[in-house]
């Protein structure tokens, strides 16, 4: 059975594990420069290893350039643990305020940082254990087979897709994650010649995209071959490769749609 298929998100999960920081003895200009070639507008400020306070780019206002970031920072911080549940990271940036919690280990030392922005990717075409486990029981329940879970490596180029269209802006995105190396497992059904991707589209193009090769997955074997519908569909779409998915344009994105019709409304 596949690790953790029961177990709930955890922050280590969905934090940004690269992190740029700054030093104590940095001057205000130093964190100026760095806001303009990272486009970060905050940083977690370490010392030894150690977070021991923030600052963001309204702590610069109206300060000399040359002060120091100790004079400025905030040190009224609130962290948090790799191994914390998401959503209660989540209650405690809401109830807060803060958009950004540093992520200490044990011993305090800076391991990641995450974000509102993590907290909503996780919500977005995600391949969760939950997810994961109410697919295995659904197709177990339809068939009346048993299917074994296990996590490996899938060879990309070997993935028949079931989905004819993917949107350009969730590519984007998903190509940032890569390269950033927040990577999500694909869930794959392995028939008795073919692999079956079931979900991860966007993940699976834009590692393509990326010259990745290899992606990290749930592997559903059966214990007999049956039709799948979803197979059915995708070969009267005339899916064979990866090759033969959409990508389509942001603006033709069903969501913007709606929202230019709600606009029209007003």
């Amino acid at each position: 059975m596949v690790e953790r298929i029961t177990d709930k998100l955890k922050v280590a999960d969905y934090m940004t594990p690269d992190v740029v920081t700054v030093s104590p003895e940095d001057t205000i200009e130093d964190v100026i420069d760095l806001i303009c070639k990272t486009e970060h507008e905050s940083f977690p400020v370490v010392e030894s290893g150690k977070v021991i306070g923030y600052v963001s780019s309204a702590d610069l206002l109206r300060r000399n350039p040359k002060d120091t970031i100790s004079k400025i920072m905030s040190t009224d911080i609130i962290v948090t643990n790799p191994a914390m549940d998401l959503t209660d990271a989540a209650r405690v940036m809401f109830r807060t305020g803060f958009s950004k919690l540093p992520v200490v280990d044990d011993e305090g030392r800076l391991v990641g940082l995450l974000s509102n922005a993590d907290v909503i990717r996780s919500q977005i075409e995600r391949a969760t254990p939950e997810k994961v486990w109410k697919l295995k029981r659904t197709l177990e329940t339809i068939h009346n087979i048993k299917i074994n879970v296990e996590r490996s490596e899938v060879a990309i180029n070997q993935l028949i897709p079931t989905q004819p269209k993917i949107y350009a802006d969730e590519l984007e995105g998903r190509i940032y994650e890569l390269k950033k190396g927040l990577t999500e497992p694909l869930v794959v059904i392995q028939k008795p010649n073919r692999m079956v991707l079931v979900d991860g589209h966007h993940r699976v193009v834009a590692a393509k995209k990326l010259g990745i090769d290899v992606m990290d997955a749930y592997i559903f074997t059966l214990e007999k071959d049956v039709p799948l519908g979803m197979e059915r569909t995708a070969r009267d779409a005339g899916l064979h490769s990866l090759a033969d998915i959409k990508i389509l344009d942001y603006a033709r994105h069903p969501l913007v749609e709606a929202t230019k019709l709600r606009r029209r409304k007003k």
